[in-house]
């Protein structure tokens, strides 16, 4: 898996944002929920807020919806830690008005938070939906997907806090919108939304783990939001 106060990212790995980014299509239908306030980005295993997505997710607001608070950290390779640092810096956030966007195991995190969080929303991107599983391959050193020279050690005791995170179900189903991707290296398209049945879901014919046409679903994850005005007829 690869994985401000008015529109700002603070985290310790500083971006910059796309210089000339790509027009968003324009939504079929209005939003289907009030605007969040607060929006948590959380990236995959190995990546960053570096993370295309992240940036891509930033810039928007920045042009679009400044107001939002935004938060995109750099989570730490220990799960718990990485749900523990969520938790402390969500802690005051309003439950009606904030939501976790998760990439990968990002949304396994999301899932985790918004189930601790009732009332929050969650968009998952292409979700982990058995990370212990997954992740024991991964035991030893690795590298960070945007900083190769940088390296850190996935222990065998984050397999089992992974287990130990996982919610059995999905206590409400509708809070949850997930873009899941056929073209998936990864993870298996089935068993996302095998887990996520009962939410939004957008299955994506093709594409990939990264869903490197971003762009394309990114309407579907701001109406979800509340984010994106209503078409024009």
């Amino acid at each position: 898996m690869r994985p401000r106060p008015p529109v700002s990212c603070p985290s310790t790995t500083p971006f910059a944002l796309p210089v000339a980014p790509s027009p968003i299509p324009s939504l079929p239908a209005s939003p289907i929920a009030p605007p969040v306030t607060h929006l948590l980005y959380l990236h995959g295993f190995r990546s960053s807020p570096r993370s295309f997505k992240a940036q891509r997710m930033a810039q928007w607001l920045q042009a679009n919806a400044p107001a939002v608070h935004w938060w995109c950290p750099q989570l730490p390779p220990s799960p718990r830690a990485a749900v523990e640092l969520v938790e402390r810096g969500t802690d005051d956030w309003p439950a009606a008005s904030s939501a976790a966007v998760g990439s990968s195991l990002g949304g396994f995190y999301a899932t985790v938070l918004a189930e601790r969080r009732p009332g929050w929303r969650a968009l998952l991107l292409n979700p982990a939906v058995e990370p212990a599983r997954d992740l024991a391959a991964y035991i030893g050193e690795q590298s960070a997907f945007h900083d190769p020279d940088q390296h850190f050690f996935f222990r065998p005791e984050y397999v089992d806090e992974l287990h130990r995170l996982r919610p059995p179900t999905l206590s409400h189903a509708g809070r949850y919108a997930a873009v899941i991707a056929t073209g998936d290296e990864v993870l298996d398209w089935r068993e996302m939304s095998a887990r996520h049945a009962g939410a939004q879901l957008r299955i994506v014919e093709g594409s990939d783990h990264a869903l490197s046409d971003f762009d394309s679903h990114l309407p579907f994850v701001l109406n979800f939001l509340g984010l994106a005005p209503a078409t024009t007829p």
